[in-house]
């Protein structure tokens, strides 16, 4: 679908170049530009304990697929003008300095406009253009309120075990950038289109967020649990020892979980007939549910909950997620290593494309600086 669309991402960790692996998978050329002094996207180097790879740790490996690797110093006059030129030929560059930095190094998008009016420009920062701060995916996920309302109710304040905002905000950059190639082609005029990592944040608060703003209530760490529906989120063991999580959003659904169980009595008891009494009534709600469900063998009841189209699941490691039939075809394969798709959507318009293997450290530097 993007055959002949250059892009050139100046961007590195995670936001940023989720969004270039983004257009690599719809076809576009991925050039990513490293810092040679550094030893480029400092990912490269994130490894977990006893990981055993070569300079593209596991973590560089989940967002950079399909792009060739070039590697510049760009503060010397001779790397300037090698991006210079990568940038004249793009049609969209991906950046994420922090506020002055790209200035100082010629890349901002006010620097190019004049000169590249129909360049697009996707810019992720910290905090918005008008502060020098640097943004971390967990600090913001601190001060926008995510931590103080993850975790267990009697525990501390808790991240999420991925960077969630950095995923949020290379959402959010992504539909923006599709806004700004429509417009530049009905008007043929490029554009900047700027996400900071907290407006991101704040955003996807979503219900919770309303839950305060309109209702008054502020959300509090509850583990798992759905501060406005029960049994949602909840989880309960099995007599085999498995752990199965119930979505219940509705009192037909609950009914129907009421006889799976063999508990007729609860769903007409005024202390649970409703999602209302059920969430006033939630601490003796689980422990009955509880208790019913211990009963029962994982596989036994999970297909009686499928069958009667009760919400429910069981809880799985990553190791086992990814071993579905169903995620397969989000597999990536080349020379041992394995990768997942950023691109989940499928339409008639486009289609699936192999995509190269992360690339080496500057892997491409001559192949590409050779052409310009």
């Amino acid at each position: 679908m993007f055959t002949g669309f250059r892009v050139v991402e100046l961007a590195s960790v995670l936001a940023g170049p989720s969004v270039g692996q983004f257009f690599a998978e719809l076809g576009a050329e991925v050039i990513k530009v490293e810092n040679l002094k550094s030893g480029g996207d400092v990912t490269r180097s994130w490894k977990s304990p006893g990981e055993k790879t070569d300079d593209r740790s596991a973590y560089f490996c989940s967002c950079n697929w399909g792009k060739k690797s070039v590697a510049i110093d760009l503060t010397t006059h001779d790397g300037k003008a090698a991006v210079a030129r990568l940038i004249q030929q793009a049609d969209l560059v991906i950046a994420s300095y922090k506020p002055g930095d790209a200035e100082k190094l010629g890349v901002a998008y006010a620097q190019w406009k004049d000169k590249h009016p129909q360049l697009i420009y996707g810019q992720i920062t910290g905090y918005g253009p008008d502060t020098d701060r640097v943004g971390y995916d967990a600090v913001v996920q601190a001060e926008a309120g995510f931590m103080d309302m993850n975790g267990a109710a009697d525990g501390p304040p808790t991240k999420m075990p991925v960077a969630l905002v950095d995923v949020l905000a290379a959402h959010q950059l992504k539909e923006g950038l599709w806004l700004a190639l429509l417009h530049r082609e009905r008007t043929g005029k490029g554009s900047c289109v700027e996400v900071s990592l907290l407006d991101a944040a704040l955003a996807s608060l979503v219900n919770q967020g309303s839950n305060w703003l309109v209702a008054g209530n502020q959300p509090r760490r509850q583990g798992s649990t759905h501060p406005n529906i029960a049994p949602y989120g909840d989880s309960f063991t099995t007599s085999d020892g498995a752990l199965i999580l119930l979505a219940v959003g509705n009192d037909k659904q609950f009914a129907e979980l009421c006889m799976v169980l063999d508990i007729p009595g609860m769903m007409v008891n005024p202390d649970y007939q409703t999602n209302e009494s059920r969430v006033r009534n939630r601490a003796e709600l689980t422990r009955q549910l509880a208790e019913a469900i211990r009963k029962r063998t994982s596989a036994e009841l999970l297909s009686a909950l499928y069958n009667r189209k009760i919400p429910a699941g069981k809880i799985q490691t990553v190791p086992e997620a990814l071993s579905m039939p169903h995620s397969q075809q989000l597999m990536m394969h080349h020379d041992g290593l394995k990768g997942l798709r950023s691109l989940v959507a499928r339409s008639t318009a486009w289609s699936e494309r192999e995509l190269s293997y992360p690339p080496h450290f500057g892997e491409h530097t001559k192949e590409v600086l050779g052409t310009l």
